[in-house]
């Protein structure tokens, strides 16, 4: 079954085509998608090995001083294509609600809204340049280096986001929420297995640096996730789906911040 699930959370959060008879294989259920939490973070490891091997290529085949900006990019490009823009569409739509209105209700449903406003997309923008610049900075180190930090700021940030579905109520939809599988909290076994799918990705970079730096870059994505668990119970009493697309983007980009000021 854990093949199932984890497949089925590729299916979920992926455009990686799960079809035919693998798909018949694999089989559905709305037991089977509640499983396939425990494996978010592991949909990381798939999505950061693509980021990570798209940026490794682009740098080693470029010759030109802006080689890690052109790989930040279209590490960038590849993710977004390779999610559909999932996360980075929840981003979005959490700062047009919370910018939208300070009433709650208002607030959750501008996020239902399928519209992009001048918040959500101020803040998609600024997303998006924050990231490619830090990933453009970690050009300065060894390749196989930012190789292992894209990979993980992927596994992290999606393993964080569990914490707020384990301490927050649902407060979206759920018969039509991008959170639908987590309406009813997450077990503390998926819980665990989530970060579990982290250990191997903060072992390497342990490895390569050592332990009070892996500290400080998974600490940074930690504050940032508590600065948004902060945010959502204050202003919405709980969590949507957009809001953990939200924190997840947040908590990427938090990550590579601390690889930022521990690695150059």
């Amino acid at each position: 079954m854990f093949i199932k699930h984890f497949l089925l959370a590729i299916q979920f959060f992926t455009r990686i085509p799960i079809t035919g008879k693998l798909a018949a294989w694999v089989g559905y259920n709305p037991e089977m998608l509640k499983s396939s939490a425990a494996h978010f973070a592991g949909v990381g490891w798939v999505v950061g090995a693509v980021a990570a091997g798209v940026y490794v290529a682009l740098e080693s085949i470029i010759s030109s001083p802006y080689a890690p900006l052109i790989a930040a990019c279209f590490s960038t490009i590849a993710t977004v294509l390779l999610t559909g823009g999932f996360h980075e569409d929840g981003l979005a739509d959490l700062a047009d609600g919370l910018g939208g209105s300070y009433d709650r209700n208002r607030a959750l449903e501008i996020m239902k809204d399928s519209r992009v406003g001048a918040f959500g997309a101020m803040a998609l923008v600024l997303a998006l340049l924050t990231k490619i610049a830090l990933l453009a900075a970690l050009g300065e180190l060894p390749l196989m280096h930012v190789a292992l930090l894209i990979w993980a700021s992927h596994c992290v940030s999606r393993a964080l986001p569990m914490l707020t579905v384990a301490l927050l109520p649902h407060v979206g939809d759920a018969a039509g929420s991008k959170s639908k599988p987590l309406a009813d909290r997450i077990s503390r076994s998926a819980l665990w297995s989530n970060f579990l799918w982290c250990f191997i990705p903060l072992a390497g970079i342990y490895t390569a640096w050592n332990a009070i730096e892996l500290i400080v870059i998974v600490g940074c994505s930690v504050v940032a996730w508590g600065i948004m668990q902060w945010r959502l119970k204050q202003r919405l009493q709980g969590f949507t789906g957009d809001a953990l697309g939200a924190t997840q983007q947040v908590c990427e980009i938090a990550f590579l911040l601390g690889a930022v000021a521990v690695g150059l």
